[in-house]
């Protein structure tokens, strides 16, 4: 399994289970199949309503000596509603409660979107706060304070472009170690990954397959399927693989973690098994020049709330 190495020596494996939309009833026992296959890394978050789940799966884990804490990288994400500095470490605090952890391995700002600490989703102007209400290096300073704290071993952003980067990066004490974005042959994001590894900072694809099963809300009938693209199931026939084992390399290859959903036992185990998956270079060449480029996760139930003062130039990078 190939790993990111930080700068203190902790090793992240570049591929783990995600569990964005893993329903309540279904993650316990998804988490436990992946720690029994060999995963080791398991991507959460509190916007997800399942961490409570996950953290009675790990404990479950730890308790029969499946695996010890120190040998699973946990990471989860801090809610649109918990940017200002003091209400980061509410946030984390319930994140942590939740998961039954006494520390995280990498803790990251899911948005740069700010709301009201009521407010889980918007649904008008008034429920956001702006970057002049709560700037970016607010948010990063209650971020640093808890690596400071020791209760998290490192810290990053998720859905940043370089701007929204360079603006935590001009006032920062600790850079971020980590963004997570959307990332897949349709949206190869190579300005934004050029930028990341300038700066040595690590990249999680999430959405690696194309995002079949995101919630109805976010889906159009004009979407492109990725795992239908033909050159990918051509790959996947000569390598004797499936579609989504040779997605998931393809990203291992450019030296990006990525973190596949699944709740069922049999796609857990071939996702993992895609860690030894090797490509050739004409594979590699093949799943890049495809010619659709489209980005599921659009962000559009941010920027066009009536009255929202974000725009999709805060969200993404002008050329991905």
């Amino acid at each position: 399994m190939k790993t990111i190495t930080f700068e203190n020596g902790d090793k992240m494996p570049m591929l783990g289970l995600g569990t964005w939309k893993s329903a309540p009833g279904e993650v316990y026992q998804a988490v436990l199949w992946a720690l029994e296959a060999g995963y080791r890394h398991i991507d959460c978050a509190a916007v997800y309503k399942n961490e409570k789940e996950v953290g009675d799966a790990l404990q479950k884990a730890f308790q029969d000596g499946l695996v010890k804490r120190e040998e699973v990288f946990v990471t989860s994400k801090l809610w649109n509603n918990a940017h200002e500095e003091d209400q980061v470490q509410v946030g984390f605090k319930q994140t942590l409660a939740d998961l039954q952890l006494d520390y995280l391995d990498l803790y990251l700002i899911h948005w740069p979107v700010s709301l009201k600490s009521h407010v889980m989703f918007p649904e008008k102007g008034a429920d956001f706060l702006t970057y002049k209400d709560v700037p970016l290096s607010v948010t990063w300073k209650g971020m640093e304070n808890l690596k400071k704290e020791g209760k998290v071993r490192h810290i990053g952003v998720s859905n940043f472009n370089s701007s929204k980067i360079r603006e935590i990066m001009d006032s920062c004490q600790i850079k971020p170690e980590m963004n997570q974005i959307e990332l897949h042959p349709y949206l190869p994001q190579e300005k934004l990954l050029a930028f990341c590894k300038e700066h040595q900072i690590n990249v999680t694809a999430y959405s690696p397959l194309g995002s079949a099963d995101r919630p109805s809300a976010r889906k159009k009938d004009s979407d492109p399927v990725l795992m239908q693209e033909e050159a990918v199931r051509k790959i996947a026939e000569r390598h004797g693989k499936t579609e989504a084992q040779i997605l998931i390399a393809w990203s291992l290859h450019r030296d990006v973690a990525v973190i596949p959903k699944s709740v069922n036992k049999e796609r857990i185990e071939q996702n993992l098994e895609a860690a030894d998956v090797r490509l050739e270079d004409s594979d590699v060449r093949a799943i890049s020049g495809l010619s659709t480029s489209h980005r599921y996760i659009d962000g559009t139930f941010f920027t066009e709330v009536p009255g929202s003062p974000y725009e999709q130039a805060d969200l993404w990078e002008t050329d991905s």
